[in-house]
C-alpha cells in the first residue's frame, strides 16, 4: 500500500514536472517577438541568438545523463527544477545582444538538464509499477506549452512587460517546483553506478542510437508542423490569417489527444503495432492532403500526422528505459539512454526547419512538406525493434 502511495505523489510531481517545463517554454516562445524589438535584432541575428539554447540543450545531455545515471533522477530533477523556473528572469534582463545569447545558452542548458531527468523519473516510475506513463506526461508537456503561450498572449497584449511577465511566472512555477519537491521516489531508485571495469568496457547500444533517429524522424515533422504549415496554406492557396493558423492547431489537438490515450493503446496492442499503423496512416494522409491541395487538405492532412507522431517520442523514451534495465544492463543507464534518445531526436528540430526551407525554394514549400510525410512511413517500417523491448 505503501509502494502504491509513494507511485501515486511521485506520478503527480512528474506530471508537475511535465507542465512546468510546458508553461516555460510557452511563455519563453509568446515573447521572442518582444526579444527582436528590444534588442533591435535583424531576423538572422534572432535565429543566431536562439540558435544558442540548442546549443545549450546538446552541451547538457551527455554530462546531465551521467549525473542522473550517478545521483537518481529525483535529486537531479529537484535541483533543475527551481533553477529552470528562474531561468525566464534570466533571459528577460535583455542586456545587450551578447547577454542575450549566453542568457539563451543557459536556458537551454537548464532545460535540457530537468528534461532528461524527469523523463528519466517517468521511465522509473514505469518500471516500478508496471504501467504506462510517458504519453500522458508528454500530453500535459503540451498542455503546458499551450498555457504558457496563451498566457503570454493575454499579458503582452495586456501590456505587460518582458521583465514583468518573466517574473510573474517565475515565482508560481518556483513555488510549484518546491511543493512537489518532497513527493519523488528517492535518488536510489534509479541511480546506476558502474565500477571502473565496467566502464571501460561500456559501449552505447546501437540499437539506442537508431531508436533517436526514430525520435528524430518523428521532431522534424513536428518541427515543420509548426514553422511551415500555417505558411503554406497563407503564402501558396491564399488562406486568411486565422485559417492559416488552423493546420497547426489540428496538429497540436491531435499530438495531445494522441498522448492523452497513447498509453492504453500501448499497453493494448504493443508500441510495435501503434507505431506500424500509426506511421502509415499519418504520412499517407498528410501526402493524401497535400496532393489534394487547398487549406482543407492541409488541414486535414496535419491533423492525421499529429495523431501519427503523437506517441513516437513518449514510446521512444519507455522502450529505452526498459531495454537499459533489461537487454542492456551494465552497458547503459536508463538516464544515458533518455539523454542519448534526447539528444538525436533534438537534432531534427535544429536541422528540420532551414531543411524545409531551402528544400521549397528548390521544389516549392507544397512539395517540400512531403518530407515529413515519407519520415512518418520509414517510423513505420522501423516499428519493429519495439518487439526488442
Amino acid at each position: 500500500m505503501t509502494d502504491v502511495l509513494e507511485i501515486k505523489r511521485a506520478r503527480i510531481a512528474v506530471t508537475l514536472a511535465f507542465v512546468l517545463n510546458g508553461i516555460i517554454v510557452g511563455t519563453f516562445v509568446s515573447r521572442i517577438p518582444d526579444f527582436k524589438a528590444t534588442l533591435h535584432l535583424t531576423n538572422s541575428r534572432l535565429g543566431i541568438s536562439l540558435l544558442m539554447a540548442a546549443f545549450g540543450v546538446l552541451t547538457a545531455l551527455g554530462p546531465i545523463g551521467k549525473l542522473t545515471a550517478k545521483y537518481g533522477s529525483s535529486f537531479i530533477v529537484k535541483i533543475a527544477n527551481p533553477i529552470l523556473c528562474v531561468m525566464p528572469i534570466l533571459v528577460s534582463l535583455l542586456f545587450n545582444e551578447i547577454w542575450f545569447a549566453f542568457s539563451l545558452f543557459i536556458y537551454g542548458f537548464t532545460l535540457a538538464s530537468q528534461d532528461v531527468a524527469m523523463n528519466t523519473h517517468g521511465v522509473t516510475l514505469e518500471g516500478r509499477s508496471g504501467k504506462r506513463f510517458m504519453g500522458r506526461f508528454h500530453a500535459f508537456w503540451s498542455v503546458g506549452g499551450f498555457v504558457g503561450t496563451a498566457i503570454g498572449g493575454v499579458l503582452a497584449q495586456a501590456g505587460l512587460t518582458v521583465k514583468e511577465h518573466f517574473l510573474l511566472i517565475a515565482v508560481v512555477m518556483f513555488i510549484t517546483s518546491v511543493i512537489i519537491s518532497s513527493m519523488y521516489l528517492t535518488a536510489d531508485s534509479d541511480k546506476h553506478v558502474y565500477s571502473d571495469e565496467n566502464k571501460a568496457k561500456k559501449k552505447r547500444p546501437r540499437l539506442i542510437f537508431i531508436m533517436g533517429l526514430l525520435g528524430m524522424a518523428a521532431s522534424v515533422g513536428e518541427g515543420a508542423a509548426g514553422d511551415w504549415g500555417g505558411v503554406l496554406t497563407r503564402e501558396t492557396f491564399g488562406a486568411s490569417p486565422f485559417v492559416s493558423s488552423l493546420p497547426y492547431i489540428a496538429f497540436c489537438f491531435t499530438m495531445v489527444i494522441g498522448r492523452f490515450f497513447g498509453d492504453q493503446l500501448a499497453t493494448k496492442f504493443g508500441p510495435n503495432r501503434i507505431l506500424k499503423l500509426g506511421g502509415l496512416f499519418g504520412g499517407v494522409g498528410l501526402a493524401l492532403g497535400l496532393l489534394a491541395g487547398g487549406s482543407i487538405g492541409v488541414i486535414v492532412g496535419w491533423f492525421l500526422f499529429g495523431s501519427a507522431i503523437s506517441a513516437v517520442i513518449p514510446l521512444l523514451f519507455s522502450a529505452a528505459g526498459s531495454m537499459a534495465n533489461k537487454r542492456f544492463a551494465g552497458s547503459i543507464s536508463p538516464a544515458e539512454a533518455v539523454a542519448m534518445i534526447s539528444g538525436i531526436s533534438y537534432f531534427g528540430f535544429i536541422l528540420g526547419p532551414p531543411l524545409m526551407g531551402f528544400l521549397a525554394d528548390a521544389i516549392t514549400l507544397r512539395w517540400a512538406m512531403l518530407v515529413p510525410a515519407a519520415l512518418a512511413i520509414a517510423i513505420s517500417a522501423s516499428s519493429k525493434i519495439f518487439t526488442s523491448e
